[in-house]
């Protein structure tokens, strides 16, 4: 009799639904109205992902951070150490960024690679806004870019101001003879009266100064020199030798602007390195507290779950009791 009742019943239910799996599965599946109704319809395995998910991505942001913080070991010293370089130049030319000239070539150096904060931006809004001083209708600006990051922003509305880009710049390792070609490389394709060099100075780890660096050319400076401005102290040195004074200031320029991108190109790499290591220890922290988050919504779902299923024995058991 019991046998004969269940295969009744069977078959009431073959014919009333034709795919009982797939009911089943989804009467077990959480719809969306489950979900929006908060930890009591999220699957427990979807948080388990989502935690793993989050966990790779702080490894991940701990080893950049560590990686950044290696690098900048060794950019630093190099950074501090060509400061050196340019400061004599400035106490012998100047480094007047007000000069009025017609030509002006914007040099702005930026990174490669990203996940370093606000470096590029800084650099490229300098960049703009130099632009923007030293264009009129008697005057022409243009736009010489180092680094990948700067090329992408400035090539959305500057495209045809732009003479000159260079990438992958710190893809070996950096040397004052590299820099020279490179330098000797930009002064042969652009025509200036004056060259604003735009880089990010190094302060500390978590800090770094928008610099401007100005380089005028020999004729420039002469005519400065004449008119008894800033420059006006440059007549007081005596010149021996066979050399001109117009060939000693083209030498002394394009010395001045070798040294100058030597140590902007190091410092922006060191600002680069610091920007990031800040940038990934922020991430990583982040990363921590969603993943504290995470967890106590799993604990969550899996406290209801626990208490739904007793609920269940429980009113189960009270059923075959009464």
């Amino acid at each position: 009799m019991a046998m004969a009742a269940l295969r009744r019943e069977g078959k009431r239910f073959a014919l009333t639904s034709p795919n009982p799996i797939n009911v089943l599965r989804s009467s077990l599946a959480p719809s969306e109205e489950q979900m929006s109704l908060g930890v009591r319809g999220i699957s427990t395995q979807i948080v388990r992902n989502r935690m793993k998910s989050v966990k790779s991505i702080q490894k991940i942001t701990k080893a950049m951070k560590m990686v950044a913080a290696s690098k900048l070991r060794a950019i630093q010293v190099r950074a501090e150490n060509s400061r050196g370089l340019w400061q004599p130049f400035t106490a012998l030319l100047g480094d007047t960024p007000s000069v009025d000239v017609k030509k002006n070539v914007i040099v702005t150096i930026s990174s490669d690679k990203g996940l370093c904060g606000g470096i590029n931006s800084t650099s490229v809004k300098i960049s703009r806004a130099m632009y923007r001083l030293t264009s009129g209708p008697d005057k022409e600006s243009t736009y010489v870019i180092l680094g990948e990051k700067a090329k992408a922003q400035l090539i959305r509305d500057s495209r045809k101001f732009i003479e000159l880009s260079i990438t992958e710049l710190q893809k070996n390792f950096l040397n004052y003879t590299q820099v020279s070609v490179l330098a000797d490389e930009i002064l042969k394709n652009v025509e200036y009266d004056a060259l604003r060099v735009v880089f990010n100075k190094f302060q500390s780890v978590v800090s770094f100064l928008p610099t401007t660096a100005t380089i005028l050319s020999p004729e420039v400076v002469e005519r400065e020199a004449e008119a008894g401005g800033k420059l006006g102290d440059l007549d007081a040195y005596e010149i021996e030798g066979g050399e001109t004074k117009s060939e000693i200031l083209q030498n002394l320029t394009e010395f001045q602007f070798s040294c100058v991108m030597f140590n902007a190109v190091l410092e922006n790499a060191c600002s680069e390195q610091g920007a990031r290591m800040s940038a990934m220890d922020s991430s990583s922290r982040n990363a921590g507290e969603m993943l504290d988050r995470l967890t106590l919504t799993y604990n969550r779902t899996r406290q209801a779950s626990i208490t739904t299923e007793l609920i269940e024995i429980i009113s189960g058991a009270s059923a075959l009791e009464g």
